[in-house]
């Protein structure tokens, strides 16, 4: 079969050359160029600069994702081999588990003839150098995940910096094993698959998932994984390894594609044993030109150079798909650190300054208190139900007012003993058809002291629901402040409490001069008490006159009564006692409406005279006073909480800018590429 030589190693680009680390010092240095950089041309550099610069800025921290290549496979798969001939450095291999933290790779080209290499991990700097690459990465493995076999989610930020050397970071994660083997954790699996689903669940990662030819690829958990992120296979690149192991059927299962692997598969060889790179290159060259099942697979998806060529228009074009989405997420984040910067409070230098702030505060709360309690406005808090004040106040009156006028009377079981009693004991002499006032206010006493108890109970529940909506306004409109916050929420507790107490003096006083007179203008009144006393001289017949004696009698709004016992009573003290009874029913009705409507009209004046004239000028005034603890001075003192957001707002949106800056310089001119 023919093939063409795209393979020939020496076809390098003289400006892209790089000298490899010779492991052999009795043999010649060979200069060679990295495969990746083979393929790295003018076009596409400009991409993977711009996100290597948004890298650099440190943009992920900010929760913006940028493309990144994550290589994942089984253990012993071949990842750090494929990771190493792409690169052209030297990454620690050996049997069993070999990458046991996630290792950055971030290649970075330099001018200097003289390489910089060097490891990163929590605030370590390592430097090395080629020669000691493998050593120094086990080293620091060992520090992060100990120096067992045991993995790590802490990452490994391997820097290179060399000329020729293409800007871009690729990841490699420790190889996915279901069994733990020589002393590995038992829960092994369960870690490197949190690890793995981290790194490749972002859509803008490049997920290189490597096959060993040895096995069979629908068995492979690396590809289970992937495909549980990446169902169409559009961001997944499978790269098979080991093809001299095991030529027989890659073709089929390349062709087949039985796994879906959307982006295709590259079949490479990796270097064995002590090959430098170009050795190892030239092998693979050989290798799928002569080899009788190897040669039948198409030169396309064969060979190092073919696999950093598609690795680097990949990423180019998943680089131009999500730069306009890298784009909206940093003016979107640009405009909440905005917003929640122009929230901070002003760093004042003055008492004059911080009394300016703290009326502000006030009297943001005050219209904001205003608007619900008063206005019945809740577009501050439209899904906060609490604070639909209006509303739930007149609920908690309904409330009261039912459950007031439902309270039955404070009676006896026997129908008229209460109003017999009263007449009785406070009988004078005096005509006999004449009811006197003291009875008929001491039953009305009797009646008020069964339901006092009532109405304070309902102011006070009101007045503990308005404290908590006033609290929470404070806290909010407070919020920039936290040094003053708990000094204006206790002068806010202060009022609430004056105004509490004063309400229930007030409430008190106004049951208590139900018990004063016996006075309406209501003619409700009349109307009623007329026409439960038609009823009285067929009341008055039945108790005494009746030759069947019947012991109850049918009265109209009170149902079958009780009159067996009245019989033994004058006909003049039944009558006033009827009188009586439908006097103080007919009243009653009136007295519980008024107790209503005198809460009512007191709870509207108290609340809005509590907005507009309590509230500001007497938390101020609390504020201001040295005696009380005042909080003025604290203001001049910006709490540590805020200076420290306010730092890291500013730093954000430095490094926002700059990021904004970077992809704007670029995003223009990937318009080709994002039709592609």
């Amino acid at each position: 079969m023919g093939r063409s030589n795209k393979h020939d190693v020496t076809s390098t680009t003289p400006s892209l050359a790089i000298v490899q680390a010779n492991p052999h010092p009795h043999k010649d240095v060979v200069p060679t160029e990295a495969p990746i950089v083979s393929s790295y041309n003018d076009h596409i550099r400009p991409l993977l600069d711009t996100v290597d610069k948004l890298r650099n800025l440190n943009v992920m921290q900010e929760g913006i994702q940028l493309p990144t290549i994550v290589v994942v496979g089984d253990q012993s798969s071949g990842k750090s081999s494929v990771l190493e001939s792409l690169a052209g450095i030297s990454l620690p291999r050996g049997q069993g588990i070999c990458t046991r933290v996630p290792l950055v790779m971030r290649l970075q080209r330099s001018r200097s003839p003289e390489p910089e290499i060097w490891l990163e991990y929590g605030d370590k700097i390592v430097p090395t150098d080629e020669e000691h690459i493998a050593q120094t990465i086990c080293a620091a493995t060992d520090v992060i995940a100990g120096s067992g076999k045991g993995v790590s989610d802490t990452p490994l930020t391997l820097h290179v910096k060399k000329a020729g050397v293409p800007d871009i970071t690729m990841v490699d994660l420790p190889g996915i094993t279901r069994v733990p083997v020589n002393g590995q954790p038992e829960n092994i699996y369960e870690q490197i698959s949190r690890m793995v689903m981290k790194y490749i669940e972002p859509q803008e990662s490049i997920i290189l998932n490597v096959l060993s030819a040895t096995v069979d690829f629908t068995t492979c958990e690396s590809i289970r994984m992937s495909k549980q992120v990446d169902k169409t296979g559009e961001r997944t690149l499978a790269v098979v390894t080991k093809v001299d192991m095991a030529p027989e059927g890659l073709l089929q299962k390349v062709t087949a594609d039985d796994v879906s692997i959307g982006l295709g598969y590259v079949c490479v060889r990796n270097r064995i044993g002590e090959e430098t790179y170009e050795e190892a290159r030239m092998q693979e060259e050989l290798l799928f030109r002569t080899h009788p099942m190897l040669s039948m697979i198409n030169d396309e998806i064969v060979g190092i150079p073919v696999l950093a060529q598609k690795l680097t228009q990949i990423q180019g074009m998943m680089i131009s798909r999500c730069l306009p989405e890298i784009e909206r997420k940093i003016n979107v984040k640009m405009e909440i650190s905005v917003l929640e910067f122009n929230k901070l409070p002003i760093v004042m230098a003055s008492t004059g300054e911080a009394l300016m702030s703290l009326m502000d505060i006030i009297g943001s709360a005050k219209e904001s208190l205003l608007r619900i309690l008063v206005h019945g406005d809740f577009s501050e808090y439209p899904n906060d139900q609490k604070m639909h004040c209006t509303a739930r106040l007149a609920e908690m009156l309904n409330r009261f007012s039912d459950n007031l006028q439902a309270q039955p009377q404070a009676v006896t079981e026997e129908f008229l003993m209460d109003e017999i009693k009263v007449l009785e004991e406070r009988k004078c002499i005096g005509l006999p058809n004449f009811i006197p006032r003291s009875s008929f206010l001491a039953i009305l006493s009797q009646h008020v002291d069964g339901i006092q108890d009532k109405p304070v109970e309902f102011i006070k529940e009101i007045w503990d629901y308005i404290e908590v909506v006033l609290s929470s306004v404070i806290t909010t409109y407070s919020d920039n402040f936290p040094q003053i916050q708990s000094s204006i929420k206790r002068a806010g507790r202060n009022l609430m409490s004056r105004t509490k107490e004063r309400s229930v003096n007030r409430v008190i006083e106004i049951v208590e001069m139900e018990k004063l007179t016996d006075y309406t203008c209501n003619p409700d009144y009349m109307t009623s008490w007329t026409q439960k006393t038609t009823s009285q001289q067929n009341f008055i017949n039945s108790v005494l006159h009746d030759e069947n004696k019947p012991e109850n009698f049918a009265l109209p709004g009170f149902g079958d009564v009780k009159i067996s016992h009245l019989r033994k009573y004058h006909a003049h003290l039944l009558q006033q006692a009827f009188d009586m009874k439908m006097r103080i029913t007919s009243y009653w009705t009136i007295v519980l409406r008024r107790v209503v409507d005198n809460l009512a009209l007191y709870l509207q004046f108290s609340v809005k005279n509590l907005v507009n004239s309590q509230f500001q000028k007497e938390i101020v005034a609390e504020m201001v006073d040295p005696r009380a603890g005042g909080g003025i001075d604290r203001m001049l003192e910006e709490s540590p909480s805020v200076a420290s957001k306010r730092e890291k707002l500013k730093n954000s949106l430095k490094l926002l800018k700059e990021s904004k800056d970077v992809v704007a310089a670029i995003v223009d001119q990937n318009s080709v590429y994002a039709d592609r």
